[in-house]
């Protein structure tokens, strides 16, 4: 693998991340980037250097993320990214997992009086240029003979700023994002109405350069390992001791302690153990980084729980 050849001799994992969006990746008060996207690039790190503070987070735009992933200045992306046909198709990259199962919404004051995005004909409505909401809004107005002004912003912040000075009657991104920003607004998260509609799938996730197949398999199979931990209840705190004394087979390849999953795989056959006692199984970082501003898990639970989340078998 190149990629892994070039990440190993770097010394680090090159990670394209947003640092401004949050529970996905932004900066807490000591500037360590914090999010599901920033852990599950650590989860990567961890994998193939066996140490998950070796990544450096490279800011990049909702415009400037695919450039960035082409010219190969960073390895992967973990930026809130939507697995859509026309970035696997057009843009020389692969969707590696689904970090989050999210939707196209909508957020609007509440002296507005509006209920439901179907009355927002008319509307001006703030979004990001070049993204898959932009996409999404012009979709759904135009299923349902309906008219809006965009108002394109690129900065999230300045996007914000615009909605809440009034500049625009609704602010709309992915679902998890409103309920992110509205959470932020503390008492006066009152004010703010997150619609109930849900207008389009937006799965996000990693996604790397196609014709590094092996680089594909480790980001791919690094989240796969993360929700088997979870379904066997193997957690940071645990996975030592489980380590010493599991006997399900399933548990064992996990661990690295038969099989040779590493091998296959071109990384140590540890990976999986170094993974979780770094970063923790995907429920851990879901509630260290997504439940604290009240967002429920939803189908973002395992399969087994009613979601999502599925991992095929590890042997």
């Amino acid at each position: 693998s190149a990629t892994i050849d070039a990440i190993i001799k770097r010394g680090e994992l090159n990670c394209g991340t947003s640092g401004n969006a949050p529970m996905f990746s932004l900066p807490d008060s000591q500037g360590v980037m914090r999010g599901l996207d920033a852990d599950s690039c650590r989860a990567v790190a961890a994998a193939i250097l066996g140490d998950a503070k070796k990544v450096k987070f490279i800011p990049t735009t909702a415009q400037n993320r695919f450039t960035a992933l082409q010219s190969g200045e960073v390895d992967l992306l973990y930026r809130s990214t939507t697995w859509t046909l026309g970035r696997e198709g057009n843009l020389g990259g692969l969707f590696a997992s689904v970090n989050f199962y999210d939707g196209t919404g909508f957020l609007v004051q509440a002296k507005l009086g509006v209920k439901s995005a179907k009355e927002l004909d008319g509307a001006s409505i703030c979004v990001a240029p070049g993204t898959s909401t932009e996409l999404a809004i012009a979709d759904f107005f135009r299923v349902n003979k309906m008219k809006f002004t965009p108002i394109l912003i690129q900065d999230t912040a300045e996007i914000e700023k615009a909605y809440l000075s009034g500049r625009c009657d609704a602010y709309s991104t992915d679902a998890s994002g409103l309920a992110g920003f509205r959470f932020q607004q503390g008492d006066k998260a009152k004010d703010h109405i997150l619609l109930p509609d849900i207008i389009s799938k937006e799965p996000l996730g990693a996604m790397v350069r196609k014709g590094d197949d092996k680089f594909f398999d480790i980001v791919r199979w690094t989240y796969f390992a993360q929700l088997i931990a979870e379904e066997y209840g193997i957690t940071q705190a645990n996975a030592d001791e489980i380590a010493k004394t599991a006997t399900n087979p399933e548990v064992r390849r996990l661990l690295g302690l038969e099989g040779d999953m590493g091998k296959a795989l071109g990384v140590d056959n540890k990976w999986a153990l170094n993974t979780v006692k770094a970063v923790g199984n995907f429920g851990e970082m879901w509630d260290r980084n997504v439940t604290p501003y009240g967002v429920p898990r939803g189908i973002n639970k395992l399969w087994n729980a009613g979601g999502l989340h599925y991992a095929p078998p590890m042997r």
